[in-house]
């Protein structure tokens, strides 16, 4: 393997040596969709009795890991089936462009597994063993996520699967934890969260599309195209941002709530910095902005949350 390319790649994509490989390795810009819904699920329950920190930390990190184990299994079965490259862009490239050994990366992957394991087994004692079950199915659907003999991800379900556990579930188990119950107020609020966690699934497969197409992959942005899947992720924010506004009026979300429409602006610019764009490399910051529209949502969500606690209104 060459290490010109390495070099051009790295250069354009501003990589750097040393930690920063093993950060990216986790691909940062993802696990604020693992804090996000941990965080929402916390504050719901907040909003009814004191919260447990030593719980909300341990579903916080859990959380966490089984979305970097998660990364670490994408990276190295994409490159065990030869769909990463040198040149692939928006992949961690610690395999094939900092060298760093496959099974490293795998050992890895099921070590975060098992921590989340070890956190799992103190947030059951805390609260309830059914978490275990369903703990255990997530991190079976993170696993074939990429691994397995069907990958999640090369089909049109990946969004919809990512959305669900990383969105519903993880608010729901946030919020059963701290409340050893459940409502269906609680699931409604999940799911712009869930769409927003879909939705950066979606643009990842919208940069990626091209090269997915040609390694047999079958995903929505693969079935919708370029400028289809545009239109659809317009779709996904307008619905996530419309339920959100009909639960506020329904006053399953407090007035506050309505602060969550100032990351409108980033979502408006994650879709226009797909317009028009061919490349790959020229889809990163839309797909960047896609990510940060769900930290802002749902920051902003927990925090109008917070501020009905603390200063509740009429």
């Amino acid at each position: 393997m060459s290490s010109v390319p390495n070099q051009n790649m790295k250069a354009s994509l501003n990589e750097r040596e040393g930690f920063q490989v093993w950060w990216r390795l986790l691909r940062p810009h993802t696990l604020t969709a693992a804090f996000v819904p941990v965080f929402v699920g916390t504050m719901l329950a907040a909003m009814e009795q004191p919260i447990k920190l030593g719980l909300f930390a341990a579903m916080l990190l859990a959380s966490i890991l089984i979305q970097a184990a998660t990364n670490m299994f994408n990276e190295y079965y994409d490159y065990v089936r030869g769909l990463d490259n040198e040149n692939s862009v928006g992949i961690g490239g610690t395999i094939v462009r900092d060298g760093i050994s496959p099974r490293v990366v795998r050992s890895l992957a099921i070590g975060f597994f098992v921590m989340a394991g070890l956190l799992g087994v103190y947030i059951c004692i805390a609260s309830s063993w059914w978490i275990a079950v369903i703990g255990l199915v997530s991190m079976l659907f993170g696993y074939l996520y990429t691994g397995g003999p069907y990958p999640i991800a090369y089909t049109p379900f990946g969004e919809l699967t990512a959305g669900f556990f990383m969105g519903t579930i993880i608010v729901g188990i946030s919020y059963y934890i701290q409340r050893l119950t459940i409502s269906w107020e609680v699931i409604l609020v999940s799911i712009p969260v869930a769409i927003f966690v879909g939705a950066i699934l979606l643009a990842n497969n919208i940069r990626d599309r091209v090269g997915d197409a040609d390694n047999g992959r079958r995903t929505l942005a693969i079935l919708f195209g370029h400028k289809g899947s545009i239109r659809f992720l317009t779709v996904l924010f307008l619905i996530a941002y419309g339920l959100t506004i009909a639960l506020i009026i329904f006053s399953i979300l407090p007035y506050w709530s309505f602060i969550t429409l100032f990351s409108v602006a980033k979502g408006y610019q994650a879709i226009q910095g797909f317009k028009g764009k061919s490349q790959p490399l020229e889809m990163m910051p839309a797909m960047v902005a896609t990510a940060k529209t769900n930290t802002m949502y749902g920051i902003l969500l927990g925090i109008s949350l917070l501020l009905e606690i603390s200063i509740p209104l009429g």
